[in-house]
């Protein structure tokens, strides 16, 4: 088994300003980190990160420890520049690794970015979201249908270079001929859901830029309201003639961590906020009440419509 296709598009969205994902094809390794911080410090954070698995030879290392090795790494980088610099202080990047060797993919795994695997007409998700609303999930105190939009869905619990060391999840796949991979931001999640992702995904078997580029295309239709990154590979046996190859290369050009300026960005310009779990201000976070600031305006128009329309009952009640 080997890396066959591969492609990679990413998009700001239409409600950015800037695209604060970075992503890496360097086969037989991969990779989506989705920045987080204000200012230019969540770009600075996932392209740093993403620099950190381009240029770090892991050594001779087992898969496992060689994702394992990178994310550190990547982390220690973050963490470095976000501590010598105070206008990226709190930055950080999810981060969602994989590493084809032989007939497994490896995937290491930190934040809520993720992994799928496209088989025999199925999707599954293969990471687990590191977030306040999975959490919220797994606990019982919310359904699936209110986590779609609960406004609290990008606060993330885990995240690259926020801490001197990272808990990162690993695991490995064993892959079969004709498996798709894909690694993505929410950006796309958020937007699309998983039977939509298989759907396109079906679609266009063999042609993973059509996949990456129709997937990105349905973010933005569904709103686009998050910078968007899709990556995909195709696991193809050594038969498989010559790997189709599409890269979005006016992205990669910018993997390089550019300055930092000082402009201050509102906070719905913000994508990720990152709360350690169980502390005061992840109980503040989920006690908030998960009526989102346009269904309240709607709440309060509503309840302003009523008072007059009473009062106007009132006045005519009083006029006869």
């Amino acid at each position: 088994m080997n890396v066959g296709a591969y492609a990679a598009k990413t998009d700001t969205g239409r409600k950015r300003r800037r695209n604060e994902d970075a992503y890496v094809v360097a086969p037989p390794l991969f990779a989506v980190a989705d920045g987080m911080g204000g200012a230019q410090a969540g770009e600075v954070a996932s392209r740093l990160a993403a620099a950190a698995l381009e240029d770090t030879d892991p050594g001779a290392l087992s898969a496992p420890d060689r994702v394992e090795s990178l994310i550190q790494e990547a982390n220690r980088r973050v963490h470095e520049r976000s501590t010598a610099d105070p206008s990226t202080s709190g930055m950080g990047t999810t981060m969602t690794v994989a590493i084809v060797e032989g007939s497994t993919v490896t995937i290491g795994h930190v934040g809520d970015s993720r992994a799928y695997l496209v088989r025999d007409g199925r999707l599954e998700q293969l990471t687990e979201d590191h977030s306040l609303v999975n959490e919220l999930l797994k606990s019982g105190k919310l359904t699936p249908e209110e986590a779609v939009t609960h406004p609290q869905r990008s606060v993330i619990t885990r995240a690259v270079g926020t801490d001197p060391d990272v808990d990162i999840d690993s695991f490995t796949i064993d892959a079969q001929d004709g498996d798709v991979f894909l690694l993505c931001s929410d950006g796309l999640t958020d937007m699309v859901d998983d039977e939509d992702i298989l759907e396109v995904a079906a679609s266009y078997p063999h042609d993973l830029d059509r996949v990456t580029k129709s997937l990105v295309s349905a973010a933005n239709r569904g709103g686009g309201e998050d910078n968007i990154t899709v990556v995909a590979f195709e696991i193809a046996d050594g038969d498989r003639t010559a790997p189709m190859r599409a890269v979005d290369e006016d992205t990669m050009e910018n993997v390089r961590a550019p300055a930092v300026d000082t402009m201050v960005v509102p906070p719905d310009q913000v994508e990720h906020v990152f709360v350690e779990p169980g502390t005061p201000e992840a109980e503040a976070i989920t006690s908030r009440d998960p009526i989102s600031p346009a269904a309240r305006v709607r709440l309060v128009l509503t309840m302003l419509a009523l008072l007059a329309l009473a009062a106007g009952l009132l006045v005519w009640g009083l006029v006869r």
